[in-house]
């Protein structure tokens, strides 16, 4: 297999192994266990200098005439590579050039820069802060829900029940697992962003998404209701 995927069963991590079970590319799985410190061991830093998960090495990437993988981390610079490279039939993408693929860009780039942090650091001060600060909690929590907004107008304006275009792109890929765990933040979808809450049913009822989802372990939280989280 050209393509190894290093990941952990975190929203970052889906995104990958949902990109990869949509283009349906074979690739093999190592586990990074960042729980137990294992991103930041020598190997995996040569895959990925930031000590972060999702990283991929691909020994038919660009550069390998030199005998090394081609190794890339960062997920939104992983999406756009596969994308480019294995989406001929553009399952997951647009053409370059096209209105589609440059609004694909911004949202791709909404969740790197806003709902990822934004979410992430809800969550950190929600569940791992050593002494609970509200006005953390409350402060990344709204603006998590801020962003859930203009995900749910956005939807609207569009359409088509995708974030762009008339398919799933890897602007929805990227967000579909931060929607997804919105349960523990206590934000209620259905009440406040019934359009979101459609598009998170419909994108985890594709069969290649719950298969993703449950790399590189059974996603034990995965769940088409926000009941269960």
């Amino acid at each position: 297999m050209a393509i190894t995927l290093y990941t952990f069963p975190t929203p970052n991590g889906h995104k990958i192994s949902i990109a990869l079970e949509l283009l349906g590319l074979p690739y093999k799985v190592e586990t990074v266990d960042i729980k137990n410190g294992e991103q930041h061991t020598p190997e995996f830093r040569k895959v990925s200098l930031n000590g972060r998960i999702p990283a991929i090495t691909d020994t038919e990437g660009p550069g390998t005439d030199s005998g090394e993988p081609f190794a890339l981390f960062e997920s939104g610079a992983i999406l756009q590579y596969l994308a480019e490279k294995y989406d001929k039939k553009q399952k997951i993408s647009y053409p370059q050039g096209s209105v589609e693929y440059f609004k694909t860009l911004e949202w791709l780039f909404f969740q790197n820069a806003g709902v990822g942090p934004m979410q992430g650091q809800a969550n950190h001060f929600r569940f791992a802060a050593p002494e609970k600060i509200e006005y953390g909690v409350t402060r990344y929590t709204n603006e998590t829900k801020r962003l859930y907004g203009v995900l749910n107008t956005r939807l609207e304006r569009n359409g088509t029940g995708f974030l762009v275009g008339d398919h799933i792109s890897i602007a929805d890929i990227s967000l579909v697992g931060w929607v997804q765990r919105s349960g523990p933040l206590e934000i209620d979808l259905a009440g406040d962003f019934p359009l979101l809450e459609k598009w998170l049913n419909k994108l985890i009822s594709i069969p290649e998404v719950k298969k993703g989802f449950n790399v590189p372990i059974e996603y034990a939280h995965y769940t088409e209701s926000q009941k269960q989280l």
